[in-house]
């Protein structure tokens, strides 16, 4: 068992744990031919004593079949003592049972044997800059708290300022609300949340989508029916608003009911008063109504397909969602908040993003809002194998529709450069701060001094030196444009191999 050497040492540490002494003889030569410093563990008892003693190495190499601990009960060990620790499992036996266990216990990825040496270096380099990524990003220190957020609504964008201004406006009464905006934007989490700051939060709130449920079932689930009114109705059965009765219903995707069923809701609003199917009695009944769609309603009207006296009843007050578009410098704060639940839930580990995933995160449209950028954070917080989210880690349709390619290996950029928003929402910023076209197929309109003059300005702010930094940002981006092919990147910017990768150190 060799020591492993300081963390002072500029090259990178890699740590290799394998019972086959030939193993790590070849693995040591390949790896040190990058000037890689490399340690060995004969065992995986042996490799566990070296990351717990410290200092943690930047990768190891595992083998998955050993005498004594194996390598998945090791990886289990690393992972606990050091959360952060990046390991490459190593097997001969490409099981779907080896991948899966692998990634199950937080492995970075894991190699076959016998090793091609250039796809251990390729996939050495991606698991280092990925280390370096995330070592970059720095501790996480939270900028919201998430008990401030309790309604789940978050951002302090002007138009969600002017929503939270509204929903307090209209708590105090029983006033009709029609909530509009594209799918995705919140508009249940604001329904909600006037009900629960309203004099009716003690009693029921009751959620109907519309959209959901067939023409000739609607008016049974809201309104109920009596026993024998159709085929089926083996029983008495109370709709929605006898069981919301004192409390608020959310009929959504209102703009879906038929005009039928739209006649009764009227008759809800003008007298408070409902009928079962096949029944003859009048029950009176005392509900809020809150609306909300994503269709045009006037346009509905003007076609005949939308009641207009019923718009106008429920079009009393008016709470327009914005796109994600229109608020983008909420997204840092709408992610942080997305991580947070998550990690509360136990559902992922990860708690902050990396600069360049925010980036992409940022120059993305959210065509599905809210609702879509919650799914990536969620599904890129379960693949990300430490607390960082990285691009890689990031869905390839998100990282193509920004025009970066599908397949991002490890980790781009060690930049720390905060998240800066777009300065308004027709022109969102890109990773580098400069505004995107309103065509994204089409160049910004940005000449290289301008480029040059705000590239300057944002580095000079910075403590360490300007070229080396500006450099290393170019090596990264270059590298991120050439999909991971080192020569390739090297090439674009006309550099030897060896000075370019000394200028992403």
């Amino acid at each position: 068992m060799s020591a492993l050497p300081s963390p002072a040492a500029k090259p990178p540490t890699i740590l290799v744990i394998d019972d086959d002494a030939e193993i790590r003889y070849s693995l040591n030569r390949v790896l040190s031919s990058r000037a890689w410093q490399v340690a060995e563990a004969a065992s995986g008892e042996q490799g566990v004593a070296l990351v717990k003693k410290g200092p943690p190495p930047d990768l190891v190499f595992l083998d998955v079949r050993m005498g004594g601990m194996s390598g998945l009960e090791a990886l289990q060990h690393i992972r606990a003592a050091s959360p952060k620790q990046l390991v490459i499992l190593m097997t001969a036996f490409g099981t779907a049972q080896t991948a899966i266990e692998a990634m199950k216990f937080g492995a970075f990825d894991y190699v076959m044997k016998p090793f091609d040496p250039a796809k251990v270096l390729a996939l050495a380099e991606n698991a280092l800059k990925a280390h370096a990524d995330m070592r970059a990003v720095g501790d996480y220190k939270p900028t919201i708290n998430s008990e401030d957020y309790k309604e789940g609504i978050v951002g302090a964008s002007p138009v969600m300022q002017e929503v939270f201004k509204i929903i307090g406006q209209v708590t105090a009464s029983d006033v009709t609300v029609m909530i509009t905006g594209e799918s995705g934007t919140g508009k249940e989490l604001v329904a909600r949340s006037i009900w629960k700051h309203s004099h009716r939060a003690g009693k029921p709130f009751i959620a109907v989508n519309c959209a959901a449920i067939p023409d000739n079932l609607i008016e049974s689930e809201l309104f109920g029916h009596e026993k024998g009114s159709f085929t089926g109705a083996t029983g008495q059965r109370l709709g929605k608003f006898e069981l919301c009765d004192g409390g608020t219903i959310f009929l959504d995707e209102i703009g879906d009911m038929a005009l039928a069923t739209q006649t009764k809701i009227l008759r809800v609003l003008q007298a408070g008063e409902i009928q079962r199917v096949g029944g003859t009695e009048t029950i009176k009944v005392d509900v809020r109504i809150l609306a909300a769609t994503n269709k045009d309603l006037e346009a509905m009207v003007r076609s005949k397909t939308f009641r207009e006296d019923l718009y106008y009843r429920l079009n009393v007050v008016r709470i327009k969602m914005p796109p994600l578009r229109e608020r983008f410098e909420d997204i840092p704060s709408i992610v942080e908040f997305c991580l947070q639940t998550l990690v509360k839930q136990r559902k992922a580990r990860a708690t902050k993003v990396a600069p360049e995933a925010m980036a992409v995160i940022a120059r993305h449209r959210w065509p599905g809002n809210v609702r879509e950028l919650e799914n990536v954070i969620y599904r890129s917080a379960v693949i990300a194998q430490g607390d960082t989210i990285l691009l890689k880690d990031l869905p390839a349709e998100i990282r193509e529709a920004v025009g970066l390619p599908a397949s991002v290996d490890g980790a781009t950029s060690s930049s720390n450069a905060p998240f800066e928003p777009p300065a308004s929402p027709a022109a969102p910023a890109g990773a580098a701060g400069a505004p995107l076209p309103a065509d994204p197929g089409s160049p910004p309109a940005l000449t290289m001094e301008t480029a040059l003059d705000f590239v300057y300005a944002q580095l000079s702010s910075a403590d360490a030196p300007i070229l080396p930094r500006l450099e290393r940002e170019l090596a990264a981006r270059a590298l991120q444009s050439a999909g991971g092919d080192t020569a390739a990147a090297a090439k674009l910017l006309g550099l030897t191999k060896a000075a370019f990768q000394k200028r992403l150190t």
